[in-house]
């Protein structure tokens, strides 16, 4: 990406310089925690994810979405720690196998938030138990080798997420449009049968 952060690639790298940079931002921001990597990956000791939330405790003015596909190290975590006031905590959930993550998810407690991220969306996933969940993303995969995604998988998301009562956003279609051709994702564009996009629950 010719950025001096990512220049170790897929290698776990811990950027401890980088744990000051909330207190420097003056006004309120929503930020996506590790967005190219996974704070519970094996490789990221809990004695640095102490540090990322010590600093997510002291900045209550921000908001923290922490999103991972190691929902168990995750629980694992939180089991003999709380959640701060100020982190949303999100499971990925793409095809049935990994739906044992919402369980996961649900364990933990005091969560302000809990919200499922279905993206890429890869099958249809069924039927889903939402109870303790609060919020619920879904979209397309991106890029040059991307996978389509189908209406009526995400269809029945949004019909089980509306009768539950809880928050559905659609994010993108992604390379693959609504009409099953590959395209520019931005020409797909972000709506289903409509705009549904809706605000993000508040904590």
């Amino acid at each position: 990406m010719h950025v001096d952060k990512y220049k170790n690639g897929f290698q776990v790298t811990l950027h401890e310089d980088c744990l000051d940079e909330p207190f420097q931002w003056k006004k309120p921001k929503t930020i996506f925690v590790c967005s190219m990597s996974d704070l519970f990956h094996k490789d990221v000791p809990f004695e640095f994810v102490d540090k990322v939330f010590s600093v997510i405790e002291r900045t209550p003015q921000h908001r923290y979405q922490i999103l991972t596909k190691r929902a168990e190290r995750m629980a694992e975590y939180f089991s003999t720690r709380s959640v701060p006031a100020n982190a949303w905590l999100g499971v990925t959930v793409d095809v049935q196998l990994s739906k044992p993550r919402i369980d996961a998810l649900r364990g933990i407690q005091n969560a302000p938030i809990r919200f499922l991220s279905c993206e890429p969306l890869l099958e249809d996933l069924g039927q889903l138990d939402l109870e303790g969940i609060d919020w619920i993303i879904v979209g397309g995969e991106s890029g040059r080798m991307a996978r389509p995604m189908k209406e009526e998988w995400v269809l029945n998301i949004k019909k089980q997420v509306e009768e539950d009562g809880k928050a559905f956003f659609f994010k993108q279609w992604g390379t693959w449009g609504s009409d099953g051709i590959k395209r520019n994702k931005h020409k797909n564009g972000k709506t289903l049968q409509g705009s549904i996009c809706q605000a993000m629950p508040v904590s």
